[in-house]
C-alpha cells in the first residue's frame, strides 16, 4: 500500500494521475501546506515530508519526497504498467534526460517566466527560449517527448504545462500535446479524486 500525502491543488495533484496511470494500490492523506503564492496554509505536523511539502509519498517503510523523485522511483517499483523503459533499454537514457531536462531546464523557466524574471535577466531569458524551442522541436515530429507512447516523463511535463500554460507563447503544438496527456482516462480521474480531497480537506477545517 502506498500512502500520499497531499494538498489538493498543489504539485501533489500529479502524483494521484501518476498512481492512477499506475494502477497503484493507495490511500490519500490530505495535508495542509503553505503556499507561498497566495500566503495561506501552515505546514501540518502530520506530513512527513522534512520541509512540511507535498508531494511525499510512503511505500514499504521508506519515506519518498519531490516529484521526479517520486516519478523516477514509482515508474521502476511498477515496470508492468509500461510508463518507465528499464534501466537497461535502449531509451533509459532518454527517459531519465527528460526527467532531468524537467527539473532543471522547464521548471526555473516556467517559473521565471511567471514572475516576470525574464526581462531583467538576459541568461534566463536564453534558457528560458531554450525551453520553448526543445519542446515545439519535439513535438513536431512525436506524440510524446519520447516518441508514439506515453510516459512519467510525459506526465510531470504536461502537469506542469497545464499548470503554467500562460507562461509559454501560443503554440498549437504545445496545445496539442497539453489536451493529449491530460484527456488520459487516469489524468480525468485524478481530477476528480483531487477535487474530492479539496472538499474532504474543507470540511475537516470547518469541523
Amino acid at each position: 500500500m502506498i500512502t500520499l500525502y497531499h494538498a489538493p491543488q498543489s504539485r501533489s495533484s500529479r502524483i494521484i494521475w501518476l498512481l492512477e496511470e499506475l494502477g497503484a494500490t493507495y490511500t490519500i492523506a490530505p495535508v495542509s501546506i503553505y503556499r507561498p503564492m497566495t500566503g495561506h496554509g501552515h505546514p501540518d505536523p502530520a506530513n512527513p515530508h522534512p520541509d512540511q511539502r507535498v508531494p511525499a509519498i510512503e511505500h514499504d517503510d521508506a519515506l519518498i519526497t519531490e516529484s521526479v523523485g517520486i516519478a523516477l522511483y514509482l515508474g521502476d517499483a511498477m515496470p508492468g504498467a509500461g510508463l518507465a523503459p528499464a534501466v537497461g533499454s535502449a531509451w533509459r537514457g532518454a527517459y531519465c534526460t527528460w526527467l532531468a531536462w524537467y527539473a532543471c531546464e522547464m521548471e526555473p523557466a516556467m517559473f521565471a517566466a511567471m514572475s516576470g524574471a525574464l526581462a531583467a535577466s538576459p541568461n534566463k531569458q536564453r534558457d528560458y527560449d531554450a525551453v520553448v524551442r526543445r519542446l515545439e522541436t519535439t513535438l513536431a515530429y512525436r506524440d510524446y517527448v519520447l516518441g508514439e507512447d506515453f510516459t512519467i516523463a510525459d506526465l510531470l511535463i504536461a502537469s506542469a504545462l497545464n499548470f503554467g500554460r500562460k507562461a509559454f507563447p501560443a503554440s498549437a503544438l504545445i496545445d496539442a500535446y497539453v489536451e493529449r496527456c491530460r484527456n488520459r482516462p487516469a489524468a480525468i480521474r485524478a481530477l476528480g479524486l483531487d477535487d474530492a480531497a479539496g472538499l474532504q480537506s474543507a470540511r475537516a477545517a470547518v469541523l
